[in-house]
């Protein structure tokens, strides 16, 4: 299809829907023609409201010959984006069980948009594609040899779509191909990746999106033994558990609350409640410990991933902050950084919490070259999409 002119990109996080036309790349870069973004609490999708997003477009939706789906999971059945058929569909509906926060809504928008737009091709593109990389050594569950064949058991890896984007531009801003980057994919949902050359070679996912990072709502990762303990011992069946370690953990299981922000703003009120007391003066207001604890927390795992992420390559290039939380929050960057010394990581204060775009906010001298940039997928679907297509 030499002709393709834009794709319509269907984007279905934890958190929102996003939508957007995107222009053919063919000088070099990827114009938005329509966009819109669409609430989607807990894996819910209005399919009412994505029709009225596409019929908003106007004009631009004539141009759209091809859409990009993000899928987040394609277990061991999809190493690549894919066109979309009614088989096809049948092997996604059956992984939903490995993704389901994310893969219902995935699915419910692509059914969705198929029926709003008949006779348009439908390509999936997916997180778990971009690290089937990862070697052996760091894939491996030390399970048993018959339930890793049988079921296929192994760490799949998410956000590839946004880590394969951060990987490429991150390559382009620094003007070397050869690099070992650690891309830091911190929203509601958030993991790390070591990138070496392009290729995923670790990441903090692992089965299901619900392992590695504290998150929003999602709790990380947990000794399974305590599952087990709570199984056991506390009475608590598995549908419980799964909507707790989805849904109230994390963030929110700490600090009651999901938002970065919220959990920030209460920390510092924490941190001077708790000065204030040290140095005997009256506080004015409780300390939020809570809060407090939310936040040393999620910086504890982040910076001890960000630093296993480097030894995976053995050494580090290039840190990368993106999604909501690594994109605007210059506190969460600046104390992550803060405890990275050893690995070369400075940050510039000032270049930190000033700037908007694509930019570097470590020092000019530093060993390592610490960024922000936006999170793309996408560029990176529309780039799959066209792959496809050819």
């Amino acid at each position: 299809m030499d002709d393709l002119s834009a794709v319509l990109v269907v984007n279905a996080g934890s958190s929102s829907l996003k939508l957007r036309v995107l222009a053919d790349a063919d000088s070099g870069s990827d114009q938005v023609l329509s966009s819109a973004d669409l609430p989607a609490p807990r894996g819910a999708t209005d399919t009412k409201e994505i029709e009225k997003a596409l019929a908003s477009f106007g004009d631009s939706m004539a141009a759209v010959t091809a859409a990009g789906h993000r899928i987040v999971h394609g277990g061991n059945l999809f190493s690549g984006p894919v066109l979309i058929d009614a088989s096809v569909r049948k092997q996604l509906g059956d992984l939903t069980d490995l993704a389901p926060l994310h893969q219902p809504k995935s699915l419910a928008a692509l059914d969705a948009v198929n029926a709003a737009l008949p006779g348009v091709p439908a390509i999936g593109c997916f997180d778990t594609a971009f690290h089937v990389t990862i070697p052996a050594a760091a894939a491996t569950f030390a399970l048993p040899a018959q339930w890793r064949k049988r079921w296929g058991l192994r760490r799949f890896g998410f956000h590839g779509l946004s880590h394969a984007y951060i990987a490429r531009r991150t390559a382009e801003l620094l003007g070397v191909a050869d690099l070992r980057v650690v891309s830091c994919h911190l929203g509601a949902g958030a993991s790390l990746a070591a990138v070496r050359d392009g290729r995923s070679a670790d990441t903090t996912m692992s089965f299901t999106p619900l392992d590695g990072l504290i998150m929003a709502t999602r709790s990380g990762s947990v000794d399974p033994g305590l599952v087990l303990w709570l199984q056991t011992h506390a009475k608590i069946g598995a549908d419980d558990l799964g909507d707790a370690l989805e849904h109230k953990s994390g963030l929110y299981g700490l600090a009651g609350t999901g938002d970065m922000r919220e959990v920030l703003s209460r920390a510092a009120a924490g941190d001077a409640a708790a000065a204030a007391a040290r140095h005997g003066r009256d506080a004015g207001r409780a300390g939020d410990s809570e809060a407090v604890l939310a936040r040393d927390a999620y910086l504890h795992r982040l910076r001890g991933s960000i630093a296993a992420m480097a030894a995976a390559m053995d050494g580090l290039d290039a840190l990368v902050f993106t999604g909501g939380v690594g994109e605007n929050s210059a506190e969460v960057r600046s104390r992550a950084m803060d405890g990275l010394g050893f690995l070369g990581v400075r940050e510039d204060a000032e270049r930190n919490a000033d700037g908007t775009g694509d930019r570097e906010i470590g020092m000019p001298d530093a060993p390592v070259r610490s960024l922000v940039i936006a999170a793309r997928e996408d560029i990176e679907i529309a780039r799959q999409v066209r792959e496809v297509l050819g």
